[in-house]
Parts: C-alpha cells; structure tokens; sequence
C-alpha cells in the first residue's frame, strides 16, 4: 500500500508541476520570461521549459491588430461639428517592450488614437477632410506611430472611415453641387454659342467675297424646302438672281 501512496503524490505533484514548467509558444507569439520578478529574456516560438513556482510566462501576440476608434464629435477649423470614425492597424515589433514600458498596450494604442484622431481633425477645414483624407490619415498614422513607438508598437495604417455631416451641413452642400453643375452647363453652352458665331463669322465672310456661294446656298435650301410634304412654300427670291434678267429686258427695250 505504501507504493500506491507513494505513485499517487508523485501523479498528483507531476501534474501540478507539468502545467508550470512546460508551455508552447505559438509561432505568431514570443514569450517573455519572469523569473522571481525579474526579466530575463524572450523565449519561443515553440516548447518552452519554465522553473516552476519561479519562473512566469507573459504571452505577446505578434500579429497585426485592427482596432475601430468609435465616432468621435469634432469642430473643425471653420467651425464645422462633425462625427468621425477610424480603424487602426498595428502590431508588436518588440514583445519585451510591450511588456515593460506599458501596463496594457492594446487599450493604451487605442486611447492615443482617439484622442490623436480628435485632435488632427479639429486642426482640419471640412473641405480638406473631405477632399483629401489620405493626407488626413497620414498625419494621424505618423502621430500615432510617434507615440507608440516606445511601447515597441508600430502602427502600419490609419484610415478614417466614415465623416457624418449634419443635415444643415449636407444640404448647403447638395445647393453648393447642384450650383457648381449649373455653372458648368452655362460655361459649357456659352463656350458653344462662341464657336458657332465664329463659324457663321467665317462662312459671312466667305459669301461676301463670292456672290455665286450665296446662290448655290440659296439652291440648295430650295431643294431641301422641296422635300417637306407642305401644300403652299413662300420663299423670298434674292434680288441678285434677278439682276441678270431685268438687265436682259433693258437692253432688249433700247
């Protein structure tokens, strides 16, 4: 009986003991190693061997991590109040650091990208926001990453997803749009009228140093008049095609 006793201490010590002492580390995650408090290295990927009971494994996750910002109310430059949210990409570079310069990276990441994405955007006119949100979120990746990069954080992208107006806001818009394409179609039908007025100014002046292009116009309206299925046509006759008759009878007459 005694050796049952015995095996079933040490079964019952080994499986206490196996769970402390031996860990996988994943290959997307490092391991960093306390032993009696104190920092002593990274350990993994793979099989990792622990002193139990003095020796402790905090696990960091080296993948990329997407965190959304949730809405935030800014005014802008010229005092616009608008609702932005963004997403922000960033991973581990250096697990040791993460550990030891900050308590909880993820939410510390978070924070400063909310309050970065305040700030930036209340520096901002509306039109720029608008107009260019690449440069916007530039700026609030380079502030981002500038603050992280202690923590051994590196933020790759941050992309502002949605820009909500108010409603007096987006209806001065759609009048300022429909305004601008009003414009345009005025521009656009002026820029014709001017081409056709120069055309006619030509062909004006073509005629006028060949009478017979006058004539041949002429005929050429009749016969196209001559086509139209109408019961009575009055068309006026130039005086110029006359001319050579009614000199015909005055010098029959004398």
């Amino acid at each position: 009986m005694n050796w049952l006793i015995y095996f079933i201490v040490i079964l019952v010590i080994v499986v206490i003991i196996l769970p402390a002492a031996i860990k996988v580390v994943q290959e997307y995650e490092r391991g960093a190693v306390f032993r009696l408090g104190r920092f002593v290295g990274l350990r993994g990927p793979g099989l990792v061997l622990l002193i139990p009971f003095i020796e402790r494994m905090w696990k960091v996750d080296l993948r990329v991590v997407t965190m959304d910002v949730p809405s935030q109310e800014c005014i802008t430059v010229d005092n616009v109040t608008i609702k932005v949210d963004a997403v922000i990409y960033f991973r581990v570079v250096d697990a040791s650091q993460a550990i030891l310069k900050v308590a909880d990276f993820t939410k510390a990441t978070y924070l400063l990208g909310q309050t970065t994405l305040r700030n930036v955007v209340g520096q901002s006119e509306l039109d720029e926001l608008l107009a260019h949100r690449d440069r916007l979120n530039k700026k609030i990746q380079e502030i981002v990453d500038e603050g992280t990069n202690p923590w051994g954080i590196k933020v790759s992208m941050v992309e502002v997803k949605d820009v909500e107006l108010p409603d007096t806001m987006k209806r001065a818009m759609a009048a300022q749009a429909e305004a601008e394409r009003e414009k345009r179609a005025k521009i656009v039908h002026a820029e014709g009228e001017y081409q056709a007025a120069e055309k006619l100014t030509e062909a004006a002046e073509i005629i006028s140093h060949q009478p017979s292009a006058l004539q041949l116009r002429y005929l050429q309206t009749l016969a196209t008049v001559a086509t139209e299925k109408t019961s009575f046509v009055l068309f006026p006759i130039p005086i110029d095609m006359l001319t050579s008759f009614l000199n015909k009878d005055k010098n029959e007459g004398s």
